[in-house]
């Protein structure tokens, strides 16, 4: 039989440091899904707005962002933002930030494509409405194509 000592574990290193971490995880999950949730769809709206001016920095957001790993993300936002501001923002806030940055950039792609799928007689029909882009968007097609890559956000969401 093995003689295993567990004696050096107590409930105040638990509490304090495992709950603890675990807290946070819970935390920067939930928050980092919303966020990029939020973040996301509005760029995947300017990557398919035709305007230039929309498309060409959200498309070099998301690709730039989606190239580099997020470990690398981590650690050059919280080593360079505080040079850049002259203070420290310290690393749970750190996380949260980068992770939403980051969370945002996938999503916009999930998001897209989700936009995309839905038919194009969807769009007609809302045109045919007399609904603006804008209620178009909102009304018609978001709803449909939220639920058509609610599949696809939640097995991202597990990042």
């Amino acid at each position: 039989m093995l003689n295993l000592d567990f004696s050096f574990y107590s409930w105040d290193l638990i509490s304090s440091y495992v709950l603890k971490g675990f807290y946070f995880s819970v935390f920067l999950t939930f928050v980092a899904t919303v966020g990029g949730v939020f973040f996301g769809t509005l760029l995947a709206l300017m990557r398919l707005s035709a305007k230039k001016w929309l498309d060409l920095p959200a498309a070099a957001y998301v690709n730039g962002m989606r190239s580099v790993p997020l470990v690398m993300v981590i650690l050059g936002f919280f080593l360079l933002v505080p040079l850049m501001i002259g203070r420290s923002i310290g690393a749970e806030t750190s996380a949260v930030i980068t992770f939403i940055c980051f969370e945002a950039a996938y999503f916009s792609e999930i998001i897209r494509a989700g936009i995309q799928s839905i038919s194009r007689g969807q769009v007609f029909a809302g045109h045919a409405f007399g609904m603006s882009y804008a209620q178009n968007m909102k009304l018609v097609l978001l709803p449909q194509a939220f639920l058509t890559m609610l599949p696809v956000r939640m097995t991202h969401a597990t990042l």
